[in-house]
């Protein structure tokens, strides 16, 4: 009879757990601190690559609670060459194949105090970057979690470039790779699936999300999606909409930084700030904020190098930066960039040169061409990208009926200040979906709640009380894994407990760092009710109140 390596390890095993039983109690603990423990020993008999056809072991390890762990062969765009493991876990990582061409790289980090849940984490921009921060999180919570890299390496398009199976590994199929291998691979670790499993992830992560209830109902049982980068083709043409409009940083009507953040954003503040009732530099509601910034138009008698004002070329620029992004037919292509993101918009969007990611996008997969060049960008680039939907990667559907049927969940959210992707268009999706469903409101929320996070710049940061547990990092700390205040553990109290959440209590630390306390708190509401000012304490929770949209209760 033929013996599997691992059954003849765990021989191996038992017989010296044996020799120990048997020996002297002096002898064990003599000699103990030379025996791993069990999860240790399971951990490191594991042989992941015969559970995953046709893949390859890169790492198995033991990781200690409070290791810091380093990532040598880590691509350096990726910005991520260590992160501290809070809980003890078992790390493996694979090389999984997806096409005679593609492949992903995957890694599931295993809890010692495994919950019985699963979580799947995505990715963000067009990058190939495993946020190791996202795996560390939820291992910390105890889900058995996963992540990958989706499908190539770095923070660029350029393995895309006349390789439809990496564009599709991006699109879609490395997401459902990993979750497929992670759940196969936990069944194997633990001797049995997940209870339950969940999703986090938010900008293109928030798409990923989307895109897998569409795609494939039963991988998750509940999906938080942030910031979703939704329509997507139609979102990286709108991006690159915005070199022609600013023109380089070289030209004569460029608006510089400066002007950005403190002629215009201030100007922004001062026709917008109070109309939620507060002046805290916050814009609870940006869809209320009809800027006019002919009111920052130099004079004509006004010297034309004046800091303090525009010129009229300057106001156009920044009237169309704020208008919504039509194609030849008047058809909307993509929604308004919202007032008050501007400070870190200047960053990329409105930096004088091209947005990497939408640059990237047309040279390496639309147009195959490397030298594409973005500041000719137009409306019939915008149409050639929609109507090549590489990879089936727009996710725009007008109905996530198969998931509701499930019993799945999605929690969405949306910085009210984004910098990378307007907020407008989530309430947009929203409403396209409640269409197409034909539901109202209150049946929507069955299944599908939107949360705006008036403050929050892309995924995270930003002036108002942003942190929700969003993911790994400074929104991971500080506060407790509980349902008020945490969008992953108000998912897990809905999926598992039939509680849905009306509100999410944001937090905003001073100087955003947990260890100096808590500055202020807001519980942001779902969507379409509006946060409204009742009086009172602004700093406190319930000085606010969840009204329907056009009532304003100061």
């Amino acid at each position: 009879m033929a013996f599997s390596p691992r059954y003849l390890i765990a021989t191996l095993v038992a017989t010296c757990l044996y020799v120990i039983n048997t020996a002297t109690a002096d002898d064990f603990h003599r000699n103990r601190l030379s025996f791993a423990d069990d999860f240790q020993t399971n951990c490191l008999s594991l042989m992941p690559e015969l559970y995953i056809r046709n893949s390859t072991r890169t790492v198995l390890e033991y990781v200690p609670a409070g290791t810091n762990l380093t990532f040598p062969d880590n691509v350096a765009s990726c910005s991520r060459p260590s992160q501290v493991v809070s809980s003890d876990i078992c790390r493996l990582a694979l090389s999984i194949p997806t096409s005679n061409r593609s492949s992903i790289t995957f890694e599931a980090w295993l809890p010692r105090n495994w919950t019985g849940r699963f979580l799947g984490t995505g990715n963000g921009g067009i990058d190939g970057c495993i946020r190791y921060e996202d795996l560390a999180y939820g291992s910390s919570q105890g889900f058995a979690t996963v992540g990958s890299n989706n499908g190539h390496n770095g923070t660029t398009a350029i393995a895309m470039l006349n390789n439809y199976d990496v564009t599709i590994d991006f699109a879609w199929r490395s997401l459902h790779t990993m979750v497929t291998s992670g759940k196969t691979l936990t069944k194997e670790f633990y001797h049995k699936s997940p209870s339950k499993s969940y999703y986090i992830g938010c900008s293109l992560g928030g798409r990923q999300g989307i895109k897998a209830a569409e795609m494939f109902p039963h991988d998750f049982d509940g999906i938080v999606a942030g910031s979703p980068a939704l329509d997507f083709n139609n979102l990286y043409s709108w991006r690159a909409s915005f070199f022609p409009i600013t023109g380089s940083v070289n030209s004569s009507n460029f608006i510089t930084p400066s002007q950005w953040s403190t002629l215009i954003h201030d100007e922004i503040l001062k026709q917008c700030d109070g109309l939620d009732g507060v002046l805290d530099g916050i814009i609870e509601d940006p869809t209320i904020c009809d800027f006019r910034p002919e009111a920052i138009m130099c004079s004509s008698s006004t010297n034309a190098t004046a800091t303090n004002c525009l010129t009229p070329t300057q106001v156009e620029i920044v009237r169309r930066i704020f208008s919504p992004f039509y194609g030849e037919d008047g058809q909307l292509i993509y929604p308004a960039m919202q007032p008050g993101s501007e400070i870190y918009a200047v960053q990329k969007l409105y930096a004088g040169a091209p947005f990497s990611y939408s640059d990237d996008w047309f040279k390496y997969v639309v147009y195959s061409n490397p030298y594409w060049n973005a500041s000719n960008f137009n409306i019939k680039d915008a149409a050639a990208a929609e109507a090549l939907n590489p990879g089936d990667i727009r996710t725009w559907p007008s109905s996530l009926a198969t998931f509701q049927s499930t019993g799945g969940k999605i929690i969405s959210f949306h910085g009210q200040q984004d910098n990378q992707i307007t907020s407008f268009n989530t309430p947009r999706y929203y409403n396209y979906l409640l269409r197409g469903m034909q539901k109202t409101t209150s049946e929507l929320d069955e299944f599908f709640r939107f949360f705006r996070i008036s403050g929050m710049y892309h995924c995270n940061s930003g002036p108002g009380a942003w942190v929700v547990g969003q993911g790994g990092g400074a929104s991971a700390e500080g506060i407790p894994f509980a349902p008020q205040n945490n969008v992953l553990a108000a998912l897990v109290a809905w999926v598992e407990n039939g509680a849905a959440p009306d509100t999410i209590t944001g937090t905003k630390f001073k100087n955003d760092d947990p260890t100096q306390g808590i500055s202020f708190q807001r519980s942001h509401c779902r969507y379409p009710l509006r946060n409204s000012y009742l009086g009172g304490n602004f700093s406190l929770p319930e000085s606010w109140a969840c009204l329907p949209m056009g009532t304003l209760a100061h």
